[in-house]
Order: structure tokens, then sequence, then C-alpha cells
């Protein structure tokens, strides 16, 4: 089995393609059909895709936990920390291996592993 598809959803689309940017997504910006403009990059088999909110929606998934293997680790996290991005866990070695934990803007949690 392969993760093919990944979908978040955001009240700021732009915000947090830019965001995923600085960890190493290349993101077209794109419609099909008649789903709205919407963010796409791909990672090896996967695509990461953020659309706007639904109409139905209030807010972002603040539950969904993500984790990326990192490349460049040291480098993202400087950048990260430039860009006055929180972290939860400060670079450190765990169980898992050598990881941070960030938030994305909408409050999502991210562990982001040094590959």
């Amino acid at each position: 089995m392969e993760l093919r598809l990944l979908v978040i959803r955001t009240a700021e689309p732009e915000k947090l393609a830019k965001f995923y940017t600085i960890l190493g997504f290349t993101f077209d910006y794109h419609k099909h059909g008649n789903s709205p403009f919407h963010y796409s990059a791909t990672f090896g088999q996967t695509v990461l895709e953020i659309y706007p909110l639904t109409k139905s929606q209030t807010g972002a998934d603040k539950n969904l936990r993500l984790g990326f293997g990192i490349d460049n680790f040291d480098n993202i996290i400087d950048e990260l920390k430039e860009n006055n991005i929180s972290f939860l866990l400060e670079p450190t070695q765990t169980d898992f291996g050598f990881m941070a934990i960030i938030e994305d803007p909408d409050g999502r949690k991210l562990e982001i592993s040094k590959k």
C-alpha cells in the first residue's frame, strides 16, 4: 500500500503553500475539472494538495499531524527560525530519530526528521 494523495484545507492557501515551501515542497497553482484553484506538490509517489476551506468549514483541521523526512535538515531549521516559526520541540535525538516538532500556520503539528 502507498499513500498517494494528502489534501489539507485552509482559509489561507497561499500562506500555507509558502510555509510548506520552506520545508522543500515545490507547488503548482492550478485547478482541474470543477475543483477550486489549489496548490499541488509531488514528493515521491505522493501528492500534497492545499485547498481552500469548503463552504461548510469554519476552520482548518488542527488535529491532523504530519511527519516529513527532510533533506538539508540543518539549513531548513535555520530558515524556519529566521521566519519566526515556533518550535514545540527543538531539534533533538528521539527514539524515532533526530527531529523537531513545529506548527504550520493553521496550527497543525509537524514532525520534521533528519533524513
